[in-house]
């Protein structure tokens, strides 16, 4: 998918105040950790993930969609009156039905006009989103559309642990199929889309190459399907080994496919964001894509592998930062369960970038100055 009138104009975003490390996960598995004679820091070291954030119990999505979206609203400068559509794109949402963008939708105080409904892909939602968003600019269809997820990842992590204390019968090779389970974190954030005669910006938004490898679908997957409202207790049982050997393997087809289709050279690309998964994961993938980790954003050793919203999030933190300048060729590299990969190419002129509260004013790690830290592996990699 080529694009000429696309521009990625803003991002507004919300973090949750609430953070929970690695260690303090381990703390709670101690039951575990006693019987299978696990070394402490075991967690952090082979995922590189130090922190992560969780909402308050029984927060629904649509709260801080709503203020994600509304902060990148007001970021962007546009008259809301011109939205003409909306798409909540997170695994979590509000009710199995209606769809929470209806929520959002009626909380932004948009145009009854505007097109509003739900998009779920797992990690990818927010960039298939985003390309529906674009294909509708692109025809004409409307003006200015705004993608929006919120994650939750409390109620996962906290069932995660009560199921592995539990379960007596674990061994150290059936516990491996938790340990994602265990990174999972709590984001949420907003992109506006426009087309060029409105935007401020410049930020064009050429390309989009999507590819799918359903083969693997089976290599991780939920339990029942449930809505935050009806006091949801998911489990997910994932193979992490063979998900990222299949996943860089679908990656690096998809990035093929992408050079072609929006005519860079791996060196014309200088900057990358990707979807936030683990260390091990995104040394493996840079290298697989022949692309330099010091040119790549990451956010996964403070908030963890927050799903749908990783990727975008990311982005909006290395632009708020000034990771992004001027005149970049920026490569949005996204891949879910399924395997689904989604990949996209801007062209970066400005950033406007907005938090919601007090959590969207923290300040930020400047993780891309660390990231020489990332490229060799630890022992436990090897």
């Amino acid at each position: 998918m080529l694009y000429q009138n696309v521009c990625l104009e803003s991002f507004g975003y919300t973090l949750p105040e609430d953070i929970v490390t690695s260690a303090e996960l381990e703390q709670r598995l101690e039951p575990v950790y006693r019987r299978l004679h696990l070394p402490e820091g075991r967690l952090e070291l082979i995922t590189g993930i130090r922190e992560r954030r969780f909402w308050q119990p029984g927060t629904l999505p649509s709260k801080n969609s709503v203020a994600s979206a509304d902060a990148a609203l007001q970021s962007s400068g546009l008259d809301r009156a011109l939205v003409g559509g909306l798409v909540h794109a997170s695994v979590c949402r509000d009710h199995l039905e209606p769809a929470t963008a209806c929520a959002v939708h009626h909380h932004l105080d948009l145009p009854a006009e505007c097109m509003v409904y739900d998009v779920s892909n797992a990690c990818l939602g927010i960039l298939n989103g985003i390309t529906q968003i674009a294909n509708m600019i692109e025809l004409g269809q409307i003006r200015v559309g705004i993608v929006v997820g919120s994650e939750g990842g409390r109620e996962l992590v906290e069932t995660t642990i009560a199921t592995l204390n539990a379960d007596e019968s674990l061994t150290r090779n059936s516990v491996k199929s938790a340990i994602a389970s265990l990174t999972i974190g709590s984001a949420s954030c907003a992109v506006v889309l426009t087309d060029r005669e409105l935007s401020q910006t410049g930020n064009r938004l050429t390309t989009a190459v999507s590819y799918a490898n359903t083969d693997h679908h089976e290599l991780c997957h939920s339990g029942a399907d449930q809505s935050v409202a009806s006091g949801m207790q998911p489990l997910m049982d994932t193979d992490s080994e063979r998900l990222m050997q299949e996943g860089i393997l679908t990656g690096s087809e998809t990035f093929e496919r992408f050079l072609c289709e929006s005519g860079w050279a791996r060196d014309d690309i200088d900057k990358t964001f990707c979807h936030q998964v683990g260390s091990i994961h995104r040394r493996l993938m840079l290298e697989s894509l022949g692309l330099d980790p010091v040119a790549d954003y990451t956010t996964l050793e403070w908030l963890g592998n927050t799903g749908s919203v990783a990727l975008p999030i990311t982005m909006a933190l290395g632009a708020e930062s000034g990771f992004l300048q001027e005149g970049d060729k920026v490569g949005m590299l996204g891949i879910g369960s399924g395997i689904n990969c989604v990949m996209l190419a801007v062209e970066w002129e400005t950033s406007l970038v907005r938090g919601s509260g007090q959590a969207g004013e923290r300040k930020t790690l400047n993780s891309w100055n660390d990231a020489s830290r990332l490229v060799s592996p630890t022992s436990a990699e090897k």
